[in-house]
């Protein structure tokens, strides 16, 4: 078999698998959904959210539940490390089953950092300590903290980015995509990019549901296992040399800028910054302008007209890299600082 045979039949069958994960995916959620209504997963409307009718919660254990499955078959194919799969498939199902169990009890603080620090060391025991660990100049004292704090970051950040209709999700479905994108320009050996498509394609069925106005929410057991995952996942592309640390930033560069911004001017300006809040600039902008769709939608289009090409040209000119990152995440500082928290009386 040529080379050009070799890979038309690969994309064939990567199509199939995309295709069938994608289908798998839509049919799950949209009996989980019918489910969740007749025995009362729903959430309720609070001080928090911006819906005024209950919704289903708790679909993101169906798209985290088939790319765990989908990973489970890839290891057994021979075609994953054990590592690996004990690392994102068994780490990921963990985080997932306890995120579920959080939106069916409403699990207490406390709790959930315990168990977020446990699946932290869990990925760092598989990552042999992380990349940070692997500096001369960094004492281990400082590497395996903090890399565990950024897991803990990640899960929690994830978390407060599903904040309104389809904004979590498309933010899956963009990163996964830009991924494989980079991926396939630099390492297109890369197992990582098998990983990335059972991630878009399986979003992208969720993504469906919950696009505005969302028929159903991902709750804890999807944004705690999205956190863990991309986390995870931006560790050992790095450890590898798959992609970056600069690229992953530009990558993630309006979620990073948010999140950042939007806890520093908390500590600064609000007294109990530590409380549950609503004060992110997207959610503060859907409020204004009363519509989730324009604002998911905005986010996503910047994401594509604005992120991507920084991506690429971070991933393509690593000399240029830093330069990226600066136009990546300035924007996004700016936009949660003026319609962040000091917009917000929440």
């Amino acid at each position: 078999m040529t080379q050009k045979m070799y890979l038309m039949v690969s994309e064939v069958i990567m199509f199939v698998v995309f295709s069938s994960v994608f289908f798998v995916s839509c049919i799950c959620i949209f009996l989980y959904r019918k489910i969740a209504v007749r025995i009362g997963i729903l959430a309720n409307p609070n001080f928090r959210t911006l819906h005024i009718n209950p919704i289903p919660v708790g679909g993101g254990i169906v798209f985290s539940m088939v790319i765990v499955v989908g990973l489970l078959y890839h290891w057994w194919l021979n075609q994953s490390s054990n590592n690996l799969f004990l690392l994102l498939a068994v780490g990921g199902g963990v985080a997932a089953l306890f995120g579920f169990l959080d939106d069916l009890k409403d699990i207490r603080a406390i709790k959930k950092f315990v168990v977020q620090l446990f699946l932290s060391g869990w990925a760092l025991f598989w990552l042999d300590g992380g990349p940070l660990l692997f500096i001369d100049w960094i004492p281990s004292l400082i590497s395996i903290p903090v890399t565990i704090l950024f897991l803990v970051w990640m899960m929690n950040g994830y978390n407060f980015m599903d904040g309104i209709d389809g904004m979590a999700i498309s933010n899956a479905v963009f990163i996964s995509g830009t991924v494989i994108s980079v991926l396939l320009l630099t390492h297109p050996e890369s197992e990582f990019i098998v990983i990335m498509a059972l991630l878009l394609a399986s979003s992208s069925a969720f993504m469906l549901f919950n696009w505005p106005p969302a028929s159903i929410f991902m709750g804890d057991a999807g944004s705690v296992f999205l956190g863990y995952l991309f986390g995870s996942v931006i560790l050992i592309t790095i450890m590898v040399g798959d992609i970056t640390i600069w690229t992953w930033l530009v990558v993630f560069g309006y979620f990073f800028a948010d999140l950042t911004m939007t806890q520093i001017t908390r500590i600064i300006f609000v007294k109990k910054w530590y409380l549950a809040h609503r004060s992110h600039a997207y959610q503060n902008l859907a409020r204004i302008t009363g519509s989730h769709l324009k604002i998911t939608g905005g986010v996503f289009f910047y994401n594509v007209v604005w992120i991507l090409p920084l991506t690429l040209w971070s991933a393509l000119y690593p000399e240029m890299a830093l330069y990226a990152v600066v136009l990546a995440i300035s924007p996004g500082l700016v936009v949660a600082y003026r319609y962040g928290p000091l917009l917000s009386s929440s």
